[in-house]
């Protein structure tokens, strides 16, 4: 497997859950729990990217390597772009996007996710599981993806895709498309070429930044995780699901 480093793009506004990155978690603040993961991937460097003085001072104070960078960028992609300029990695280096609000994103996945790139014909690499339910597969939230018989995207959407006109369920839909999950592995020279683009019409229409990368003609690799992750951190209650089911965890690692 190819080596690989991780950088968390984590900015401290958020609409539905202000200052999410440092929210307590089970007794840690969000951005920590996903610090940790990574480092446990086997990372050879792992860098939290933020513009937030609030955020650098917390990171720092857990052990993190921060990279300050600017407060103009659109997505985490454009924050991830300057901190492989700055890093001055090559361009064949490999990088994994996690983001700051998916404290239950496992290490061995984030290392699935980097290993799926040595692929050659892969431009990119992400995860995607089955759907558990038809509830999240109607669920404009959880991003779908359908892929080719090669395990590459064919195209992502909030809508429930593919279409069923077989009958009134989505029950072979539901069979097709798989739940996307939020990590991403690219190599700098095609994140370079991702952020020098413009938006796409379809990127523009989902708010999905992947369409950008489909549209330019690059490939996604789809990987079907080892285990499934836990769901990334949008709202209050997810905040509180996500500190349940830490808290089960903790007591099970107590019994056994």
């Amino acid at each position: 497997m190819s080596q690989f480093v991780v950088v968390i793009p984590s900015r401290f506004a958020s609409q539905r859950l202000p200052g999410k990155p440092l929210r307590q978690l089970a007794g840690k603040p969000m951005l920590q729990h996903v610090y940790e993961r990574a480092m446990e991937s086997g990372a050879d460097h792992v860098i939290v990217a933020t513009d937030d003085e609030r955020i650098v001072k917390a990171a720092r104070n857990f052990g993190a390597d921060v990279c300050m960078t600017s407060n103009k960028h659109q997505s985490g992609t454009d924050r991830i772009a300057e901190v492989c300029a700055l890093q001055e990695w090559t361009d064949n280096q490999i990088v994994v996007n996690l983001q700051g609000d998916e404290p239950m994103m496992p290490a061995q996945l984030i290392r699935q996710c980097a290993a799926l790139l040595d692929d050659d014909e892969a431009d990119l690499a992400t995860l995607a599981s089955p759907f558990e339910s038809v509830d999240d597969f109607r669920n404009p939230n959880i991003v779908k993806v359908v892929a080719d018989d090669d395990d590459f995207a064919l195209y992502f959407s909030r809508s429930t895709i593919p279409y069923s006109r077989q009958s009134d369920t989505d029950v072979l839909a539901l069979e097709t498309a798989r739940q996307h999950h939020g990590v991403y592995a690219y190599r700098v020279q095609t994140l370079r070429r991702i952020v020098s683009a413009p938006q796409s019409h379809l990127e523009k229409c989902e708010q999905l930044e992947q369409l950008r990368a489909l549209g330019l003609g690059l490939r996604i690799k789809i990987g079907l995780p080892s285990m499934r992750p836990g769901s990334g951190i949008d709202t209050e209650e997810d905040l509180k699901a996500a500190e349940s089911l830490m808290q089960a965890a903790s007591n099970d690692l107590r019994l056994t």
